[in-house]
């Protein structure tokens, strides 16, 4: 759909990782409107598979408040960095492990209704263990799994992962892999 115009961002709020914006458009009749705007930096993950495991990590996840089953997965907030070596960065940082291959599956907006955040999605072979450095205190208590991936595929379909991200990383390298 063509005809509308991102006119400006007035910041509300910039946080750590995110910033909250009124955003102000106009539409193909030229009539503007405001949305509330979250920008964020992007992201990255990894369904990071060993044989015919996958890793997963239980981690605690204060906007809803409990713990969440999720693949492994971090921020692109270093200035410069890949995409690519983002998830390595981040697969050494909550697994310990670093891939030797890395398959590109798919990239999705998370929630375009309010946010530009845009999640990179990768399968990684050929794991290496390297030593573990957490960063937060989120990572520090949480657990990592190896969970066999035809038991990742029924917790995504089953609601016991309930990440949007982690259940499109599972599905699409199932796929992939012909699962």
């Amino acid at each position: 759909m063509t005809g509308f115009t991102h006119v400006r961002d007035e910041l509300i709020h910039q946080g750590a990782v995110v910033g909250t914006y009124d955003g102000w458009f106009t539409g193909p009749d030229g009539q503007e409107f405001r949305r509330d705007v979250v920008r964020h930096p992007g992201a990255v993950s990894a369904v990071a598979i060993d044989g015919d495991d996958i890793f997963l990590v239980r981690q605690y996840r204060a906007p809803i408040d409990r713990e969440l089953w999720e693949i492994p997965a971090g921020k692109l907030d270093v200035v410069g960095e890949s995409p690519d070596a983002t998830i390595v960065r981040e697969l050494a940082e909550e697994i310990g492990m670093v891939p030797g291959r890395l398959d590109f599956l798919m990239h999705f907006h998370h929630s375009p209704g309010f946010c530009d955040e845009l999640q990179h999605i990768y399968l990684a072979h050929d794991l290496t263990p390297v030593p573990q450095v957490t960063d937060g205190l989120e990572e520090e208590h949480m657990t990592i799994e190896r969970v066999s991936f035809e038991v990742a595929i029924e917790m995504a379909m089953d609601g016991r992962i309930t990440d949007g991200k982690s259940i499109a990383g599972i599905l699409a390298a199932a796929r992939k892999l012909g699962r």
